[in-house]
């Protein structure tokens, strides 16, 4: 089990961007969050397997088809307990 932070920066605010992310997550049986941030980034925490975490990492590299991605940082491993996966308000 792995739980990651990330932020995801570019053109990733008003295309869907936290939808996709939902429905990718949901799709990939992770558990977590999403949000967009005030500087225009949008951050995430995702909980899985390993490789379904790492899975998701790579595929927030190309977002949804209207996302410009420019990076995605992995801020942080750590823990918590999530059982399922939401989108949370503007931070």
């Amino acid at each position: 089990m792995r739980t990651v932070q990330v932020r995801i920066e570019g053109r990733v605010q008003g295309v869907g961007y936290r939808l996709w992310t939902q429905r990718t997550a949901v799709g990939l049986g992770l558990r977590g969050w999403v949000r967009n941030r005030r500087d225009g980034s949008v951050e995430a925490v995702f909980q899985g397997e390993e490789a379904d975490v790492a899975a998701m990492i790579a595929a927030c590299k190309d977002g949804p088809r209207a996302a410009q991605v420019a990076t995605v940082n992995v801020l942080a491993d750590g823990a918590g307990a999530f059982t399922g996966f939401e989108v949370r308000e503007t931070a």
